[in-house]
């Protein structure tokens, strides 16, 4: 297997890539699934270095999302195209709705569609602007959609060396459009979306990124290569490429190569070896033959107007007219001609047969040929006219060529560098083959055109295409639109050449002398009919051809004595009507048992009145062929067996006695002439029927052509429907794109509300509650049932707030929110913010109220208003010069301020850990208990003097204030005591 590149990791930028390629990505139906797919399959690491256009048929009734969906899968920079907008590597464009867009000299252009709803085809249109600007820089992407769009645009792009893609039918939502390009073999990869990304950056950083590894084309090597494939082709296809221009062949060569990420020809050439397969992708890539109807509109207007009246100004009556359309492709190029000849016959009311041979090497292109089945997008090319009239709309939305048109044509596969040509052709058409052939095929070829032709035909050639040297072989019509008249004359080296291509063809003698043979033949067929006609004049027998109505087609011989025309309105002449007197009974029987037996019928003896003579006369009515609907009536004049002298018939005399058979002869004619009666009288009811039936039948017709406009009309409106409905489902793709974003927005919005706790309550201008929250239950009442009733009826948990809706309607007239603190009968407190309600277009709709529980921060409020007075307090204690002191009900100490420290010696740290009967005197110790146990008990104990000791063992009298801490449930749980030195005289030192 060959080397393959592997996708590059590093980032391809704008720099590498200096003329970006531009990539079309076409869709309709189910296009913003596979748009995702496709742009979340680019790697995030990884500038793809080209841009991007996205053409959707979106509805022009609706705002477009897609700019806004498709950034979320893709890091590129994504817009709406304005016009004008100038088109830079990698970036995302998408069409805006309602319009057609083209891309010329680096811009995108916005253009007004012109065709009717139903029948637009953005994706055709803006793909051919991206090939006629970009040539092989172009490439375009099909993915899912119905229709037929973007098929036609496709063909341009490969016509110009572009490369395609498309989405494989089983992954798409709809695969009408995916399913159209491949069928057209033009198609170069058919994947899933995501897998499209990676080939795409790999087939142009191969093509354009690394361009000078392929064009080797001057070395000896790359014309041997070259020489393999060429022979690899023949072995395999029988056809022969290696006079085809190397310019041409090496474009398409490059392309396989980058679409196999295959690093040299040599390797292709082992691939080419060993994948059977890809030798007939390359043989269709070879042949790709972009055409479509009415190609060069301007040429084929000089072809209607100028050289088809030509060419029928030379042919007579019921002469045949041989036209040769040589690399007919698909065919569209043949009918296209048929469809002028058409026409120009009806106008013109010529009876001139026509024969219209389309040839080309391709077998799938004139399978296609042959089929007669275009997509809509032929519409674009053809006019609304000619489409009604030679095409039949088919219920997938392709067309196919009227049978009229079709029975002109006969296709076949043909190759014409080594094939027999066609002869004795009033016109060839080669339009854009030759430009394929280098110089020497070229040669080749022109001479066996002129061969071909008859003196005065017509050869039609492309635009880009010329005669070259053989300017003495034609005539130049008309150089622009490339038509040359065929001369006569012609110098030895050409008649040298000719042969010698003639013979390459396998043009032998046999087959001129067949040619000779068959021209003998068709030169006999006059003289066997002036024999049969000379011989029929000299037979004495009249006759006529008629139809199963008896109306009369042809007439031969004397007939006048055997029929009288009658007299009014000149018509169809009817033979039973026109028989003369004795003819007819006899003649509607014949006729009638010719008609129910498919067997000849005679009738012998009849006597005719004619110009005062009775003819006796053999009537034969027979079937002129089985499977015709036609019948001969042959009146023969024949001798009566009972005659007289000179002819005379006797009859009997009148006036004579009857006899006994002359009374049965009477009778028996009396019974004749009741059966006439009754057989006129059935004739008329019968001719009476027909007419009805005529006239039925016209109504019929009638209707039917109705029938037919109304089916026009229904399939115009079913192409508009269709149209609508991919429309429709493009947005509601894009709208339950949105409905599960906002799905997932209210998700997270009341999971946020919820979780913050927040009560928060939306009322309109009426005060009519719309949405809550359930935090808010527990200050204001609310129920589900309660949407909708005005908040000032709902009960409220609030205390001491009865301006609530007055609140409210002040917000909703001033604009103004307002801010307040609610508590509620539960003891909670609330910060209550009214403000109003603003849309995203900044629009009031209302006021939101909102409760957010504040009830710590109002406790905590409040000790914080505790702990700033006991923090006040404590100043006054720490600065007091008297010892102040807190011991607990066991006489544990709890506080001693700096006073105690000086006083009585102790630190803060030391004292702590001390108990108040450490520093009692022992005469006061059990005095000093008793008074606390007071204190306990809420007695009043009043200010008294005691003795403490000091650290350093001195023993000091104190003026001692006692007061009893309390909680907030009235409990006593310490003692704080103030002491205050007593002056003393003498201080006595003690060790207890």
């Amino acid at each position: 297997m060959p080397k393959r590149n592997r996708a590059k990791t590093t980032r391809v930028t704008p720099a590498v890539v200096s003329n970006f390629p531009i990539v079309g990505i076409g869709a309709s139906a189910g296009g913003l699934a596979a748009f995702e797919a496709f742009f979340s399959g680019i790697p995030l690491n990884i500038d793809p270095g080209m841009a991007f256009v996205l053409v959707q048929h979106l509805s022009p009734d609706h705002t477009s999302m897609l700019a806004e969906l498709v950034q979320r899968y893709t890091r590129m920079v994504v817009v709406e195209v304005e016009d004008g907008m100038k088109v830079e590597p990698n970036c995302v464009y998408i069409i805006p709705p309602g319009r057609n867009m083209a891309f010329l000299n680096g811009s995108l252009q916005l253009l007004e569609p012109t065709a009717g709803h139903g029948h637009r085809l953005p994706i055709d249109f803006f793909f051919h602007s991206l090939a006629q600007d970009l040539h092989e820089r172009s490439i375009g992407i099909i993915l899912s959609g119905t229709g037929s769009d973007g098929t036609q645009g496709i063909s341009a792009i490969k016509e110009e060396g572009g490369m395609v893609m498309a989405q494989t039918p089983e992954t798409t939502e709809y695969d009408g459009m995916p399913l159209s390009a491949i069928a057209t073999g033009l198609v170069d990869s058919i994947l899933s979306p995501s897998e499209m990304a990676n080939q795409l950056i790999v087939y142009t950083v191969n093509t354009f990124g690394n361009h000078e590894g392929y064009q080797t084309g001057s070395q000896p090597k790359f014309h041997n290569m070259m020489d393999k494939i060429f022979i690899l082709l023949r072995s395999q296809t029988g056809h022969d490429f290696s006079q085809y221009k190397p310019s041409t062949i090496g474009r398409r060569i490059e392309r396989r190569l980058a679409i196999h990420q295959i690093e040299s020809i040599d390797e292709y050439v082992k691939y080419l070896q060993q994948t059977p397969l890809e030798v007939e992708a390359l043989f269709h890539d070879l042949l790709i033959g972009v055409t479509n109807f009415f190609r060069d509109p301007e040429a084929f207007v000089v072809l209607q107007e100028v050289i088809l009246p030509k060419l029928f100004a030379l042919k007579a009556e019921r002469e045949v007219l041989r036209i040769w359309c040589v690399g007919c492709s698909t065919g569209e190029e043949a009918y296209s001609i048929a469809i002028l000849l058409k026409e120009h016959m009806e106008t013109q009311q010529l009876n001139v047969l026509v024969q219209l041979f389309a040839t080309d090497i391709d077998a799938h292109a004139i399978a296609i040929a042959r089929s007669g089945i275009y997509p809509a997008a032929i519409a674009a090319d053809i006019s609304p006219e000619r489409l009604k009239r030679f095409f039949i709309a088919e219920p997938d939305g392709s067309y196919r060529i009227h049978k009229s048109i079709r029975d002109m044509l006969i296709f076949s596969e043909q190759n014409i560098s080594k094939d027999p040509p066609f002869s004795k052709l009033d016109l060839i058409s080669c339009r854009n083959l030759l430009i394929y052939m280098n110089s020497d095929l070229q040669k080749k070829i022109i001479p066996l055109f002129h061969y071909a032709l008859n003196p005065e035909g017509i050869l039609f050639l492309g635009s880009s295409e010329s005669i070259g040297e053989f300017s003495n072989l034609f005539t130049i019509l008309d150089q622009k639109s490339k038509f040359f008249q065929c001369k006569e004359e012609m110098n030895t080296s050409q008649r040298t050449l000719l042969d010698r291509t003639l013979l390459n063809a396998g043009i032998t003698r046999t087959f001129a002398m067949r040619t000779v043979e068959k021209n003998n033949v068709a030169e006999k067929l006059p003289l066997r009919e002036l024999m049969e006609q000379t011989l029929l004049r000299r037979i004495p027998l009249s006759g006529a051809i008629v139809n199963e109505q008896g109306d009369i087609v042809y007439l031969h011989g004397r007939t006048g004595m055997y029929l009288e025309l009658p007299t009014g309105e000149m018509g169809v002449y009817n033979i039973l009507k026109t028989a003369r007197e004795g003819l007819r009974r006899d003649l509607t029987m014949a006729l009638h048992a010719a008609i129910s037996s498919h067997e000849s019928v005679s009738s012998n003896f009849l006597h005719v009145q004619n110009l005062g003579m009775t003819l006796t006369l053999h009537l034969s009515s027979k079937t002129a062929l089985r499977e015709s609907p036609l019948y001969i009536v042959i009146f023969e004049e024949v001798i009566p067996e009972h005659s007289i002298t000179e002819g005379a018939i006797e009859y009997p005399a009148l006036g004579t006695k009857p006899t006994d058979e002359g009374k049965r002869i009477a009778m028996l004619q009396q019974e004749l002439y009741e059966q006439e009666a009754f057989l006129q009288i059935a004739n008329r009811k019968l001719e009476t029927s027909n007419e009805e039936l005529k006239s039925y039948n016209e109504e019929m017709q009638s209707l039917n052509e109705e029938l037919q406009s109304t089916n026009e009309e229904l399939e115009t409106s079913k192409e508009e429907l269709q149209s609508l409905n991919e429309e429709l489902s493009t947005v509601n793709t894009e709208l339950q794109t949105k409905v599960a974003d906002l799905s997932h927005a209210n998700n997270d919005m009341n999971n946020l509300l919820a979780g913050t706790n927040i009560g928060t309550v939306f009322v309109d201008h009426k005060l009519c509650i719309l949405r809550f929250t359930p935090a808010v239950t527990n200050i204001i009442h609310l129920i589900l049932t309660d949407l909708g009733r005005p908040v000032g009826h709902i009960a409220s948990n609030m205390m001491g707030y009865d301006t609530f809706v007055s609140d409210i309607q002040s917000v909703l007239n001033t604009l103004i929110p307002k801010e307040a603190e609610v508590q509620t009968r539960e003891g909670k407190w609330y910060s209550m913010r009214i403000q109003p309600y603003r849309t995203i277009e900044n629009v009031i709709e209302g006021a939101v109220i909102s409760f957010i529980d504040i009830s710590e921060i109002v406790q905590m409020r409040e000790e914080l208003q505790k702990a700033n007075r006991l923090s006040r307090l404590a100043i006054v204690v720490h600065d007091a010069i008297d010892a102040i002191t807190v011991q607990d009900l066991d006489g544990h100490m709890l506080a001693w301020n700096p006073g105690a420290v000086r006083m009585y010696g102790w630190s803060e740290e030391e004292a702590l850990r001390m108990n108040v009967r450490d520093r009692i005197a022992g005469a006061d110790r059990e005095e000093e208990i008793f008074k606390i146990k007071q204190l306990s008990r809420s007695e009043i104990l009043e200010p008294y003097s005691s003795q403490r000791i000091c650290k350093d063992r001195s023993v000091s009298d104190v003026r001692i204030t006692s007061t009893a801490l309390v909680n907030s449930a009235g409990e006593m749980y310490a003692i704080a005591t103030t002491e205050r030195l007593i002056p003393k005289k003498n201080t006595k030192r003690t060790d207890a």
